[in-house]
C-alpha cells in the first residue's frame, strides 16, 4: 500500500475540488475570465493568488538561470565548431549524445520520481523523506556501474558504428565510463530541487556546470589538446556538481541528525511504480536531439551530423525559459495536485505558458527567418543549417506553445500516459530519419525530429487536460500567442525584405522590435500591466 498522499505511481485519482469559480457576469471589469477567479470572487481565490505569486517568485529566479544558461551554453556551442570545425564537433556532440542518452536510461526516470514524490512527504529529522534517496539511488547506480563496465570494454567494436577517427574508441570509453557519476548528479539534483529553494539547483545546474564547461574547453582549444582532451572538459564539471549536490541534501533531509534512511517496501512501490513509465519517457526525452545526432553520423556522415548538432543547439537553447520555469514549479505542482488543489495547479500552468510563449515565441520567430544570419556565427562550413534550424523552429513554436504541459501530466501521477506521448514520437523521428536523413542529411534530420516533437506534445497536452479534468489553454494563452508571435512575425519578416536574412537583418529586427516595445510602455495599461509582474515577481518571504 502506497504512503497517503503519494499515490502509486501511473494514474492516481485526483480528488477534484468544487468548483466555485466566478460567472462571466461576476468577473469585474478589465479582467481576464479566462484566468479564473480572483480575490473578490470566491473563498478559494486567495490559496490561488498565492500559488501564483510563489511560482512567479521561484519562476524568476528560474529565467534568471536559464538567460545565464543559454548564454554559457551559446558560449560552449561556438567554442566546440569554432575550436573543432565541422569533423570534430560532430564527433564531440556524438560524444556527448551517448553520455546523454545512456545517462538518461541509466537513470530510470528516478530522478523525475523524487521530484514527484519529495515535496509530498515531511522533510527532516522526523520526515519519511529521507528514506526515499537510498530508494531511489541504489538501483540505478548498480544498473550504471554494469552498462559502464560493458560499455568500457566493449567501446573498441562500437566506436566505428559513429566515429570515423582514430579516437573514436578513447571517446566512447570516456562516455561509458563517465555514467555513474552523470547519473549520480542527476538524481542528486532532481532531490535537491524537491527540497531546497530553486535557487539551490539553479545556481549548480544553470550556471556552475554551464560555467566551468566552456571554460575548460577553450583551454583545450588554446593548448592544441584533441578532441577526447576536450570531451575530458565537458564531463569534469560533473563530479563537481556531484559534490555539491551532497552538501546541499544533508540537512533538509537530517541525514547526519538521525532521520531513518531505512526504506519499507511501500517506499519501493510508490517511487517506482511511478518512475518505470518515466524511466522510457525520459530517455525518449533526453535522446530527442541526441537520436537525430546519432543517425546523421551513422547515415550521412561527421560534417552532417555537426551541421545538425550546431543547428539542434540553437533550436534548444530557446527551451531553456521553459526548462528555467519547469525546474521552478515543478515541485510545487505535484504538491497541488497531491492536495486536489486542481484548479490551482492549472492556474499556475496558465500563467507560466504565458511566460513562456511571450518570451520565446519572438525568439524563435527572429531564429527561423534569420537563420543564416545565427549559423554564420559558426562560420561558413555551417550555413548549410539554414533550412532546418528554421524547420526546427517551427517545431519548437508547437514546443513553448504548450508550455509545462508534460511536467503537468508527470506532477499528475501519469507516467504511463506521458510515455505513451513520447514512444509515438519518437517512432516518428526514427522511422522518418530513416527515411529523409540519407538523402537529404541535417534537413532530413530536422524534419523527423519536428515531426515527432509535435506529435509527442500535442498528445501529451490531451492527455494531461483529461488527467486534470481543469482548461489548460485559455483566452489569455491564445492573446499571448496572437500577440507575441504575430507581432515578431511581422518585423522578422519587414525587416528580412529589408536588410536581407543575415546579421544586418537580424540586427534591424532587435532594433524595431526594441521601438515598438518601448512605444507600448507608453501606454498607460501596458505600464500597469508591467508594474503588476515586476511586483509579483519581486521576492518576499515564503
Amino acid at each position: 500500500m502506497s504512503q497517503p498522499g503519494t499515490g502509486t505511481g501511473t494514474t492516481p485519482a485526483i480528488p477534484r475540488q468544487v468548483d466555485r469559480r466566478a460567472t462571466p457576469a461576476d468577473v469585474p471589469a478589465g479582467a481576464d475570465p479566462s484566468a479564473g477567479p480572483t480575490a473578490a470572487d470566491t473563498p478559494d481565490a486567495a490559496s490561488g493568488a498565492g500559488e501564483v505569486r510563489r511560482s512567479a517568485r521561484s519562476g524568476a529566479v528560474g529565467l534568471v538561470g536559464a538567460a545565464v544558461n543559454g548564454a554559457l551554453g551559446f558560449l560552449l556551442t561556438v567554442v566546440i565548431v569554432r575550436g573543432f570545425g565541422t569533423d570534430g564537433s560532430g564527433a564531440l556532440f556524438t560524444a556527448i549524445g551517448v553520455v546523454s542518452i545512456l545517462g538518461a536510461i541509466c537513470c530510470a526516470g528516478a530522478d523525475t520520481a523524487l521530484v514527484w514524490a519529495l515535496p509530498r512527504r515531511r522533510i527532516g529529522v522526523d520526515g519519511d523523506a529521507a528514506r526515499l534517496l537510498p530508494v531511489a539511488l541504489l538501483p540505478v547506480l548498480l544498473l550504471t556501474a554494469i552498462v559502464a563496465a560493458v560499455g568500457a570494454l566493449t567501446a573498441d567494436r562500437l566506436a566505428p558504428v559513429f566515429f570515423e577517427r582514430s579516437d573514436g574508441p578513447t571517446l566512447l570509453r570516456l562516455a561509458f565510463l563517465a555514467l555513474p557519476v552523470t547519473v549520480a548528479m542527476t538524481v542528486l539534483l532532481a532531490a535537491v530541487r524537491a527540497v531546497r529553494p530553486v535557487t539551490a539547483v539553479v545556481g549548480i545546474q544553470y550556471v556552475l556546470v554551464p560555467l566551468a564547461r566552456p571554460v575548460l574547453l577553450l583551454a583545450t582549444v588554446a593548448t592544441g589538446a584533441g578532441v577526447a582532451v576536450g570531451f575530458g572538459g565537458w564531463l569534469l564539471p560533473v563530479a563537481l556538481a556531484v559534490v555539491a549536490a551532497v552538501v546541499l541534501l544533508l540537512r533538509p533531509l537530517g541525514v547526519f541528525a538521525g532521520a531513518r534512511l531505512r526504506p519499507d517496501g511501500a517506499d519501493w512501490r510508490t517511487l517506482w511504480g511511478f518512475a518505470l513509465p518515466r524511466a522510457v519517457s525520459a530517455a525518449i526525452d533526453a535522446s530527442s536531439m541526441w537520436v537525430g545526432v546519432l543517425l546523421t553520423s551513422a547515415l550521412a556522415g561527421a560534417d552532417e551530423s555537426g551541421v545538425f548538432g550546431a543547428v539542434g543547439r540553437y533550436a534548444l537553447a530557446g527551451l531553456l525559459i521553459m526548462q528555467g520555469l519547469r525546474v521552478a514549479v515543478a515541485p510545487q505542482l505535484s504538491r497541488l495536485l497531491g492536495q486536489g488543489r486542481t484548479a490551482d495547479a492549472a492556474l499556475v500552468y496558465r500563467r507560466v505558458t504565458v511566460v513562456i510563449i511571450l518570451l520565446s515565441w519572438p525568439a524563435y520567430l527572429l531564429l527561423a527567418v534569420f537563420a543564416p544570419g545565427f549559423l554564420s556565427l559558426f562560420g561558413d562550413g555551417f550555413t548549410a543549417g539554414a533550412t532546418p534550424l528554421a524547420v526546427l523552429a517551427g517545431a519548437m513554436l508547437v514546443n513553448s506553445g504548450v508550455g509545462i504541459v508534460q511536467t503537468m501530466l508527470l506532477m499528475s501521477g501519469n507516467s504511463a500516459r506521458h510515455l505513451q506521448a513520447t514512444v509515438v514520437g519518437l517512432a516518428l523521428t526514427v522511422g522518418l530519419g530513416f527515411l529523409l536523413i540519407p538523402e537529404h542529411g541535417a534537413l532530413g534530420a530536422a524534419c523527423a525530429w519536428t515531426a515527432g516533437v509535435v506529435a509527442e506534445n500535442v498528445l501529451a497536452a490531451v492527455a494531461a487536460r483529461v488527467a486534470i479534468g481543469e482548461p489548460l489553454f485559455t483566452r489569455s494563452v491564445g492573446w499571448a500567442a496572437v500577440g507575441a508571435g504575430g507581432g515578431a512575425a511581422v518585423v522578422a519578416v519587414l525587416s528580412a525584405l529589408v536588410a536581407g536574412r543575415g546579421v544586418a537583418g537580424l540586427a534591424l529586427a532587435l532594433v524595431v522590435l526594441a521601438v515598438v516595445a518601448a512605444g507600448l510602455l507608453l501606454d498607460r495599461r501596458v505600464r500597469g500591466t508591467v508594474r503588476a509582474a515586476v511586483t509579483m515577481l519581486r521576492p518576499r518571504p515564503a
